[in-house]
């Protein structure tokens, strides 16, 4: 018999991958395994055994990694902000402005003084702060809330959904930083220029910011207008779930004529979409089709990445370089997540899986890639071995304890309202 066609292969493959990322999570609700672990070890293992021979090397392919990465979060913070049952405020997303506006800042001047300690230069080391503040919201569907109307929104789950949708977009500014730093390297310069540091202010964190707000703001009311407002054709009418991506790109890509966030974009028009008729059924389709999208990219990406990994991407990794991922995960993070909650009136218990779950993702790889394209970094191998080597770690052991430690919050906070419901029978 001759050998098969590499394209059915291929479409073998791909039949199988997608059957897998339909049937896993099934699979997995009960023991501690996530679908990210499966789709990693998936990867590693077709690329180590030669059943793809071509080398999935990010640093080969910055502009499709960027792209690709890019697509499967603006989907997913569509799908996040959807599944928001909670209306936005200022004292109810309190715990959310805490960790956007403590913990992110910490985290990135902490990493990025990790990475100046390890040798790289200023740039990089901000490029990599940057890229691993946020928390990631493609791979901590495990630890965030439900289905829209499913009540499964206590704060902890709550917290760390609204900080993964608003965080990809606001560590952009620190990127754009680290691009204006490696601009000023490539000049002879040590830091950049006051004129640089003007503009990036009033551009960078001034009006792409105002802009991904407003026009998110904009397209969700119009949004909301046409698939609820409309009498006798209005979008619910039909049922589709693809309005979900229809809407994440036309957020997404009126912001970017406008040179705003669109990160942020997607997921303020997704808060807004969902304030529209907060109880409409409708919002579980529209999720529930961004959710089956989400992890079809998502399992993409992170089999690409298993075979990244198994073709040498962490090559150039040291004992120091490993030390350092496994302090990022374990020590930064949950460190500046615990700061920025004290005096928050929470329970210790909560505050602790807040700060311990800042799950790293395929964001980190969509802003490292973003500011290698868009800045003169020098070489980036060393830089894509350590992010690398920490989304490796938070996917292990994030993906490992998110079922268990979800299961016991869930028993804790049964237990807690159980003398209330024996005191106040129906």
């Amino acid at each position: 018999m001759s050998m098969p066609d590499p394209y059915i292969v291929f479409l073998l493959g791909l039949g199988v991958s997608v059957l897998l990322v339909a049937w896993l999570p099934l699979a997995l609700r009960r023991i501690p395994l996530s679908l990210s672990i499966m789709c990693v070890l998936f990867g590693v293992a077709v690329f180590a055994v030669g059943g793809l021979t071509f080398d999935p090397d990010p640093r080969e392919y910055d502009t499709i990694v960027e792209k690709l990465c890019e697509a499967v979060v603006i989907i997913s913070l569509m799908g996040a902000g959807l599944k928001l049952d909670r209306p936005i405020g200022l004292r109810s997303w309190a715990t959310t402005w805490r960790l956007l506006g403590i913990a992110m800042p910490l985290t990135i001047a902490a990493v990025a003084l990790v990475g100046y300690s390890l040798g790289l230069s200023a740039s990089l080391a901000l490029l990599l702060g940057a890229a691993l503040a946020p928390t990631d919201p493609v791979l901590a569907s495990d630890v965030q809330v439900g289905k829209p109307g499913t009540g499964e929104e206590g704060e902890v789950k709550f917290a760390l959904t609204s900080e993964a949708g608003l965080n990809d977009g606001l560590a952009f500014p620190f990127v754009h930083l680290a691009v204006a730093f490696a601009l000023a390297a490539s000049a002879g310069q040590t830091w950049p220029s006051a004129q640089a540091i003007g503009a990036w202010l009033l551009i960078d964190v001034g009006w792409r910011v105002i802009a991904g707000v407003g026009v998110g703001w904009l397209v969700g009311r119009g949004l909301g207008w046409l698939t609820f407002g409309i009498s006798r054709v209005k979008l619910s009418g039909t049922g589709d779930g693809l309005v979900a991506i229809g809407a994440t790109l036309v957020a997404y890509a009126i912001t970017e004529v406008f040179h705003g966030y669109g990160f942020l974009a997607v997921f303020v028009s997704a808060l807004v979409l969902r304030d529209r008729e907060r109880s409409h059924e409708y919002h579980e389709a529209l999720h529930d089709f961004a959710e089956q999208i989400e992890r079809l990219l998502m399992m993409l990406v992170l089999v690409l990445f298993g075979g990244a990994i198994a073709t040498g991407l962490f090559s150039s990794v040291t004992w120091v370089d490993a030390m350092a991922a496994l302090a990022i995960v374990l020590l930064v993070r949950p460190i500046a997540g615990w700061i920025s909650l004290l005096g928050s009136g929470q329970a210790a218990r909560d505050r602790g899986l807040i700060a311990f779950f800042g799950i790293r993702g395929i964001g980190s790889f969509y802003y490292i890639a973003y500011g290698i394209n868009h800045g003169d970094f020098g070489s980036s191998e060393r830089l894509w071995a350590i992010v690398g080597l920490v989304v490796v770690i938070s996917v292990i052991i994030h993906g490992i304890t998110a079922t268990p430690l979800m299961q016991w919050l869930d028993r804790q906070s049964r237990s807690d309202f159980a003398p209330d419901r024996a005191n106040n029978p129906d």
